[in-house]
């Protein structure tokens, strides 16, 4: 079993394996009824979607909401989107690639019983593209190519485009888009209510949230595709330490853990359970960003974020931590078997990826001694989540130890976490993550774009957004790609305002009578549950 294991493990980009009854349930009849436990490492840090990046709130809340559009929950690795809110197929471009007309779905109601419309999927992008000042929305950077929203009947929504752009319908297709109704939204403070107040259309109903405890929903009899959701509800147990997590599917006290498990959790499973666990593999459109604080002294000093990020040996550090931990492949900014991603030579021309450590290290102990900053010292801002980040947070310091700098990792809550982030501002240098859905680099690259809202370097760097922008307007590949790599070499390189760590590896162990659940290369896809049932 341990030589399947190993082989599997290896297998390439878009991989998804099964051991178990996998096969046999593929082409099983589902059956209705039960209630789905499963396991969360984190507490959300509000309701709301728009605003936040964390799986912590996609586990729990995305069965109580719909979106306009989705990654087909029957194939989760591909690209193929289906609709949701919409009618038919996703639509084609019209006018040069400029103008999308969605068809809206009729008969669908929220949960409090107000009809959707097309005023609804309005109010709701129109949050997510262009909010007013002061109000989040951590994926606005992903709509630079959007000119205008109308609805102009209750049944039709039409999108504009500034230019045509090939990462539009992916950025849709986000599963964090959640749908809200407009009435909510248009209540005093209507743009906050959803941080703390759950009012969806989706497949499960909002029924308790007890803090540090659990989240439960229950089914929506209403739901608009006929016939689902399976379940009578789930039960999302929050519990922050992998060992509980593990120990809570070894006894059935949960039957899946949505994020991943590290391959030792998933071997123990295998070994004491058998044919009673599945396992699903894929590589995981996820990473660690070391962000420094650029606002900050002495990080406002380049060849001291460089320094930082020269010490660290990816290539070496990569086949120890991928034993122990859900990361594996050392790259850059775009996900590594993506033809846009760097080649493995090009990847050796940046700092902190030259092949020669012990070159990489003397080249930062000088800049250090240039920066008069020999005896540097600084705590690393991170968050209290094992996996990866508190494994990656230690092995970082050992890292910057190698050219004597001392680090003390601060791990805390998520919500303080982000708190640092966006509101104080006042961390040194922080482990962040670029944790995107739908394999989409020119879209997931906006993340270190220094105008993003949820880039917390605070950089300022015109170049990196005329890239950007050019990006996204260009439909040759190969001028992409060229474009590309510039723009990474100015984040990681030039600037260094982030430096890179190790891209995830997603292993999913879950009790084989769970069945319906796919694994993407992401582990906020294929969140809705309600295509998931119960085979018992």
């Amino acid at each position: 079993m341990k030589k399947f294991l190993t082989t599997v493990a290896a297998i390439g980009a878009g991989a998804a394996i099964g051991l178990g009854a996998m096969g046999a349930s593929l082409a099983a009849t589902p059956k209705s009824g039960g209630v789905l436990d499963f396991v969360v490492p984190s507490n959300p840090p509000s309701y709301d979607a728009h605003q936040e990046t964390t799986f912590g709130v996609i586990h729990p809340l995305a069965p109580m909401y719909s979106l306009l559009i989705r990654v087909d929950p029957n194939d989760p690795q591909s690209s193929a989107f289906v609709c949701d809110l919409c009618v038919g197929g996703v639509p084609s471009a019209t006018d040069g690639g400029k103008t999308y007309t969605f068809k809206i779905r009729t008969g669908v109601k929220f949960h409090d019983g107000t009809p959707l419309t097309s005023a609804d999927v309005k109010a709701s992008l129109d949050k997510i593209v262009s909010p007013p000042k002061g109000v989040p929305s951590s994926r606005k950077a992903t709509f630079v190519m959007v000119d205008s929203i109308s609805a102009p009947n209750a049944e039709t929504l039409v999108i504009k485009l500034k230019f045509p752009s090939g990462a539009f319908i992916p950025a849709l297709g986000a599963p964090f888009n959640w749908i809200y109704s407009k009435k909510d939204l248009d209540r005093q403070n209507g743009y906050s209510w959803h941080k703390t107040h759950v009012n969806g259309s989706g497949p499960f109903i909002f029924k308790s949230h007890v803090a540090g405890s659990h989240i439960e929903g229950t089914k929506n009899p209403n739901y608009h595709h006929k016939g689902m959701p399976y379940l009578d509800g789930f039960k999302a147990i929050i519990a922050p330490k992998m060992n509980l997590r593990v120990q809570a599917i070894r006894a059935d006290h949960a039957a899946i853990e949505f994020r991943g498990f590290p391959p030792k959790h998933r071997d123990d499973l295998v070994k004491a359970l058998g044919d009673k666990i599945t396992v699903q593999e894929s590589d995981w459109n996820c990473g660690n960003l070391v962000v420094f604080n650029t606002k900050m002294k002495p990080f406002d000093d380049k060849r001291v974020r460089r320094a930082l990020t020269l010490a660290i040996d990816r290539w070496n550090g990569s086949k120890y931590l991928q034993k122990i931990a859900i990361v594996k492949t050392p790259a850059g900014i775009v996900f590594p078997t993506h033809p846009l991603a760097a080649t493995k030579a090009e990847l050796e021309q940046l700092a902190g990826m030259w092949p020669d450590i012990k070159k990489s290290r003397a080249e930062a102990r000088r800049l250090l001694k240039e920066a008069g900053q020999e005896n540097l010292t600084f705590d690393l801002h991170n968050r209290a989540v094992d996996q990866p980040y508190k494994h990656v947070g230690t092995w970082l310091i050992d890292q910057w130890s190698k050219i004597g700098v001392k680090v003390t990792q601060k791990a805390v809550p998520t919500a303080e976490w982000y708190s640092k982030f966006r509101k104080t501002k006042d961390y040194q240098v922080g482990l962040d993550a670029n944790c995107q859905s739908v394999v989409n680099p020119v879209a997931d690259v906006a993340k270190v774009l220094c105008s993003s809202t949820n880039n917390y370097s605070q950089c300022e760097n015109p170049k990196l957004e005329d890239l950007f922008e050019k990006m996204n307007k260009e439909s040759d590949q190969a001028k992409v790609r060229t474009m590309m790599r510039e723009y990474e070499r100015i984040v990681l390189d030039e600037e260094a305002y982030i430096g890179h760590a190790l891209w995830w590896y997603k292993i999913n162990p879950h009790r084989s009578y769970v069945k319906g659940w796919k694994i993407a290369p992401s582990h906020y896809l294929n969140q809705q549950l309600d295509n998931v049932w119960l085979d018992k």
